[in-house]
């Protein structure tokens, strides 16, 4: 384990994800038409919420090895989203990032704001090298933002994901640490 690292943007303050998260986890995955494209099953109840706060919490421990932050507003407390780097590969310095946002939030720019400050921890603090992304090919928002952060495309996953009952097809994205440093060179 290790102490988790809060982040704060101009707007945002990302923390550790805690059980009293759970309601706010419950409001946003609990919609199954704003989760379509999640990944998983919506949740029905706050058992259901609690046990995704301590899957969040469990990626901090070996083998898993990532984290996950709840996005707040630095002037509003109460967690809008979470976001989180995971499946930590020390060997080959590479992991896969995740997020979503309150459908209240979304469109202001808060989840690019929130992802531009964990790649930049993953790639200054865990010196990672490459950060990949799978994004379903209809999420239009979510490859938007990928996009705007300088994701490139590799391929298409057949029928790499399941939830909702069918198989789906996932686009694999990734950035580099070398392509992000020369992008955002300070």
């Amino acid at each position: 384990m290790f102490d988790f690292p809060t982040l704060q943007t101009s707007r945002l303050t990302l923390r550790e994800i805690v059980e009293s998260d759970a309601q706010n986890i419950l409001q946003i995955h609990g919609d199954a038409e704003h989760m379509r494209w999640f990944g998983s099953d919506p949740i029905s109840d706050l058992d259901g919420a609690k046990k995704l706060v301590a899957t969040f919490a469990s990626w901090r421990k070996e083998p898993v090895l990532g984290a996950r932050w709840a996005i707040e507003l630095s002037d509003q407390p109460g967690l809008i989203g979470t976001c989180g780097l995971f499946r930590w590969n020390r060997n080959w310095k590479s992991c896969i990032m995740g997020y979503e946002i309150s459908p209240a939030h979304q469109g202001r720019g808060y989840m690019k704001e929130a992802l531009n400050a964990i790649i930049t921890w993953g790639f200054r603090e865990v010196q990672l090298n490459r950060i990949e992304a799978q994004v379903h090919p209809d999420n239009a928002p979510s490859l938007a933002i990928l996009a705007a952060l300088g994701f490139v495309k590799e391929g298409r996953q057949r029928e790499a994901g399941y939830w909702a009952g069918r198989h789906h097809d996932l686009l694999q994205y990734a950035l580099l640490n070398g392509q992000w440093r020369t992008e955002n060179a300070v």
